[in-house]
């Protein structure tokens, strides 16, 4: 089993900026991507953003490339997801999601990943 707890939602003002941390812990050995998903009230899930573990490759939607950055620390087993450039519409629960990759998955399909965080909310709003 894997554990993750997210931290850093909050209130910002339209064009501000957020951190969103998350950190594993537990049988961190069994996976090996971890990524940032998002879901409003009697919405599907949406992928945001995604890291290999080696933190090479990255992944984001269109709704969020180049105003977020995500970033791994695998000696803290942490990911974060910096976002930038926030609008009202960005606003909504954000979950951290752990698992293992394979060929049959890709990083934005939440199948992929076994783990979820409690999710953090994130208010955009002046």
């Amino acid at each position: 089993q894997v554990q993750l707890v997210e931290s850093g939602g909050g209130l910002v003002q339209p064009g501000g900026s957020l951190r969103l941390s998350c950190a594993a812990s537990g049988s961190i050995f069994s996976i090996n991507a971890m990524g940032w998903f998002r879901q409003a009230p009697g919405k599907e899930r949406e992928f945001v953003a995604a890291i290999s573990w080696s933190g090479n490759s990255s992944y984001y939607s269109d709704s969020v490339k180049g105003r977020f950055t995500i970033s791994r620390d695998n000696a803290k087993n942490t990911v974060s997801l910096q976002m930038n450039s926030l609008k009202p519409e960005d606003t909504t629960v954000y979950y951290c999601a752990a698992g293992a990759k394979t060929r049959y998955l890709d990083y934005d399909d939440p199948a992929l990943y076994a783990y979820w965080g409690q999710g953090t909310q994130v208010t955009i709003s002046s």
